[in-house]
């Protein structure tokens, strides 16, 4: 049997400081994540980060919360969903996080269990970066290397200018643009950001948004931005900022704007919050009319006919997928 496991980067199991403190820990643990030497980095993190940001986090979190849960724990369960639904019988299919809960360890046993001798891991970061995809492949590597019970083991490559994806978003986005009751002068696509450092280091994020965001130029009917959110510390991270684009765009005459975050795979934190709530502030404060947020892809028709179109190519070459 053929296993697909999605893996998404992770999120607090509820929107109180406890568990924000929790996701943190492992999160900013990670040396893919803060490449500082930890003799360095945790004393920073226990004493000056850890006693005080879950607290604001878990303000933010709250503002966002679904009904069913954290969005980008909501929105992977119904990618996963309607995943197995188009793939039939063909494959089972799972979702894991790479910080918190599901744990990836933990799926891929619940998928060996099931009978799975192939297993398809499916990181959903359209751009490659050693802070997203390579510690997912760190993982799957440690994982399986002391596995008993070894699966053949793919992982989808980056699909940041792969026409399925590409075609998506130009759908997803232009059907969102077409929806709204104002008229943007400008979209601005904002991607997350990552040190300055890492692309030095020779990190290809950076090429793969610029090239995520020159493919949607060329088709989408507006005049599109690009810029980098969510700068954490005191390094100097990818520019432009995404806060910086936002209060200055309308001292150049931009008052009607349209925001979408191509990169992400669902909703979540930084798109619902960051820019949805904190980003229209600061446009609006800075003297713009009119602000829409448009949604990631999540389990719409396009991101999911996308998301099965990458699956399908990517199992062809196993016989129980064909």
């Amino acid at each position: 049997m053929i296993g697909v496991l999605l893996i998404n980067l992770g999120t607090p199991d509820a929107p109180e400081p406890a568990a924000v403190r929790r996701y943190l820990a492992e999160f900013l643990s990670d040396r893919r994540v803060v490449d500082l030497p930890p003799l360095l980095w945790q004393p920073i993190l226990r004493g000056a980060i850890l006693p005080f940001r879950p607290k604001r986090s878990a303000e933010a979190y709250r503002l966002i919360w679904m009904e069913e849960g954290s969005p980008l724990a909501v929105f992977t369960a119904r990618q996963t969903r309607s995943l197995q639904a188009q793939l039939g019988e063909k494959a089972k299919v799972d979702y894991a996080m790479r910080y918190g809960s599901p744990a990836i360890a933990a799926v891929l046993d619940r998928l060996i269990e099931a009978g799975c001798d192939s297993i398809l891991a499916v990181p959903l970061y359209p751009q490659f970066s050693g802070a997203t995809t390579g510690t997912v492949e760190d993982v799957l590597t440690a994982i399986l290397g002391t596995a008993v019970a070894k699966p053949r083991l793919r992982v989808l490559p980056p699909y940041y200018a792969d026409p399925l994806y590409i075609d998506a978003l130009v759908s997803n986005l232009e059907r969102q643009l077409g929806a709204l009751d104002f008229e943007p002068q400008r979209l601005l696509l904002s991607f997350h950001g990552l040190p300055q450092r890492a692309i030095q280091r020779g990190d290809p994020y950076f090429d793969h948004c610029s090239e995520t965001a020159r493919l949607l130029a060329e088709r989408l009917p507006i005049a599109t931005d690009l810029a980098f959110q969510s700068r954490f510390g005191r390094a100097k991270w990818l520019e432009p900022a995404t806060d910086a684009a936002l209060a200055a765009y309308p001292a150049k005459g931009v008052t009607r704007l349209a925001i979408a975050a191509p990169g992400f795979s669902v909703d979540c934190i930084e798109t619902l919050e960051e820019l949805g709530i904190r980003g229209r502030e600061t446009f609006l404060q800075a003297g713009g009319d009119h602000f829409a947020r448009l949604d990631c892809l999540n389990d719409s028709p396009e991101g999911m006919h996308m998301l099965e179109g990458l699956v399908r190519r990517e199992l062809a070459g196993w016989a129980t997928a064909e």
